[in-house]
């Protein structure tokens, strides 16, 4: 973790939805959080019953019977057929209890199943279902598991530094099972049969079960949602989720280091969720699938911004949380293939999702106008606080977490190309907010530079100021989505440069930090210079410029570029203090050393050649 006078820290800040636990101590108190000035409701306790023929015959493959709409509604259940193998389930309670099982409900279904289901769902002013989490407002990185059998010892990245921690195929299938049998117990559950990737050859078709209504209209609106005809010739799922997350995960059993537990089983093709209600969970956990599944189809998953121009250019945005992603890739210019997730293939890229999933902390119209009026009927509004009487949210509110989310299909945004597909990208823009403000603003990149500034991931942040501490705090997130990827971030990068080179891409390194100074001393680049920037990059314009190499890095800086002041191009003219520069510029660059050393020993082929070349594309002191 960092320390206080500015160390490194490698730890899961790429999504920035990774919460602590909500200060609330019961569903009461969390409900009087959630509405300004209500009066606390108790939630009324539910039944529970027998486990249910219905849905173990949906898990166990014997095929499910599915009821749509509400059971409460005066319809004849459909009678549920059992293989004569199964006799233990037929001879146990599950023949006296049928669960409902609603499949692929339309929204305003939902809204209905989720306000009669939860007394903490409710409308909004705008239209949108505000929701509750419980006590996990975001992921729990620690608590995820991964099969590691003989297949994945060999293929996954394990040890220091991976994402991946072990457990074995004996307690998933216990952890599965106990899944089963707690959505067993339950009068409905929720199956959504949906697809990833927009690519038709490549898509992948998941299956997500859940016990709350919520949690279906999430994944509804960020998987790509299939047509009344591809859901009658939809057929075996590529991927199942079986989310029981308002069950707690044994914590004494093997593997387990607390009440949550996120296991993935690729063998299997099987995800299962105890102890956290965060939607998140179920979309970055399919992420994780497809950081596994395409690149064993020479097909490489990104963690990227990816938008379009009118000429047919395509661009993506690497970046952690802060570095202004969501703002640079958001252009009106130009058409929206994605916000968050992305393939790229041989035919060119694709978007993963269906939909986004937009931090709304401090939202404004202003800011974020396509966000704002993203935020209507059919949205997921996951922890936001709002007036108990007009139910208007207030977006600055803090009271339940800072992590507060919107989901919404793509659609919802004016400028989305849809489908969400697009030729080969011409450039690939790393961003990093530079809060040590000695990294130009914008730098070109050969291949080997590409590779090495993916892998390592860097951005840096002011530390927190109740304590008193000022200084910048490195941030390296391997391939700029370290908490997702399934292989060793060398693996990503080679393709990454592999595609880059064959079909004519460009790198760039654009820090949208700070000149003239770290923070406290200089001042934060301008958003309008960094648009300029952007705008030249996808002009064309930067690949005429004429360039001069920076010491240290090695970085290749323009020495003018229109709209922008030439002073500012190279950070060495921003600071009165040339002394500190240098020093700043050394202890950043020993940092980027320090975090780098994990990657060093790994060999990419035969030789270790190209590991050598990556190598020698880091700073130089």
């Amino acid at each position: 973790m960092a320390s206080p006078n500015g160390g490194v820290t490698t730890y899961d800040y790429d999504d920035s939805d990774s919460a602590a636990p909500v200060r609330a101590q019961t569903i009461e108190e969390l409900h009087s959080l959630q509405r300004k000035a209500a009066t606390a409701i108790k939630d009324g306790a539910s039944p529970l019953q027998s486990i249910s023929a219905s849905l173990a015959s949906l898990a166990r493959e014997y095929g499910p019977n599915l009821v749509k709409g509400d059971p409460e509604a005066k319809v004849a259940p459909v009678p549920v057929k059992h293989q004569q193998a199964s006799a233990t389930i037929a001879s146990s309670d599950s023949s006296l209890k049928f669960t409902h099982v609603l499949y692929n409900l339309s929204p305003a279904e939902l809204y209905e199943q989720a306000f009669g289901q939860k007394k903490s769902s409710f409308i909004t002013s705008t239209g949108a279902l505000a929701t509750l989490s419980g006590a996990k407002t975001g992921r729990s990185p620690r608590d995820k598991r991964v099969v590691k059998d003989e297949t994945t010892e060999k293929e996954l990245w394990w040890g220091k530094g991976s994402p991946n921690i072990e457990m074995d195929e004996r307690q998933f299938v216990i952890n599965r099972e106990r899944a089963l049998d707690y959505l067993n117990s339950l009068d409905k559950v929720y199956v959504n049969d949906q697809f990833l990737n927009w690519d038709p050859e490549n898509r992948i078709k998941v299956r997500i079960i859940t016990s709350r209504a919520y949690h279906a209209l999430f994944m509804h609106n960020m998987c790509i949602r299939p047509t009344e005809e591809e859901l009658e010739t939809f057929g075996t799922p590529d991927f199942t989720i079986y989310n029981a997350g308002e069950f707690p995960a044994n914590r004494y059993a093997n593997y387990m280091t607390s009440s949550t537990s996120i296991n993935i089983s690729l063998a299997r093709r099987e995800m299962v969720i105890l102890g956290t209600q965060y939607a998140g969970e179920m979309k970055k956990g399919l992420f994780g699938v497809m950081h596994y599944l395409m690149p064993k189809r020479g097909i490489l998953s990104l963690h990227s911004g990816c938008n379009m121009g009118k000429e047919g250019d395509v661009a993506l945005f690497f970046g952690l949380s802060g570095t202004g992603k969501t703002t640079l890739s958001t252009d009106h210019n130009r058409l929206l293939i994605g916000d968050d997730e992305h393939c790229w293939s041989d035919s060119g890229v694709s978007n993963i999702e269906g939909g986004c999933y937009a931090k709304c902390i401090d939202l404004s119209q202003e800011k974020e106008p396509d966000i704002w009026n993203a935020i209507k009927f059919g949205t997921v509004l996951e922890n936001v606080v709002f007036n108990e009487r007009t139910r208007e949210v207030d977006y600055a509110d803090k009271s339940i977490t800072e992590n507060t989310r919107a989901a919404y299909p793509i659609e919802f945004i004016p400028n989305a190309l849809i489908p969400c597909v697009g030729p080969h990208p011409k450039n690939v823009i790393l961003l990093a907010c530079d809060a040590y403000g000695v990294l130009p603003p914008v730098s070109k990149l050969n291949l080997a530079q590409t590779m090495y500034h993916f892998i390592s991931g860097y951005t840096a942040i002011v530390a927190g100021t109740e304590d008193g501490i000022k200084e910048p705090t490195a941030t390296f997130s391997a391939c700029f989505g370290a908490a997702f990827i399934m292989y060793h971030p060398t693996k990503y990068a080679a393709m990454l440069a592999e595609k880059m080179q064959k079909y004519g891409a460009t790198g760039w390194l654009v820090n949208t930090g700070w000149s003239g100074g770290r923070y406290g001393v200089g001042s934060r680049i301008k958003l309008p210079y960094t648009r300029k920037i952007i705008d030249a990059i996808h002009s064309g314009e930067l690949l005429t410029a004429n360039y001069k190499k920076t010491e240290v890095f090695g970085l290749e800086i323009p020495t003018g570029i229109d709209g922008v002041p030439s002073e500012i191009l190279d950070p060495v003219n921003t600071w009165t203090d040339k002394g500190a520069y240098k020093e700043t510029l050394l202890k950043l660059a020993g940092l980027f050393k320090n975090n780098f050393e994990v990657f060093a020993s790994y060999k990419i082929g035969d030789d270790s050649s190209l590991t050598d070349q990556i190598l020698a594309a880091g700073p130089n002191f």
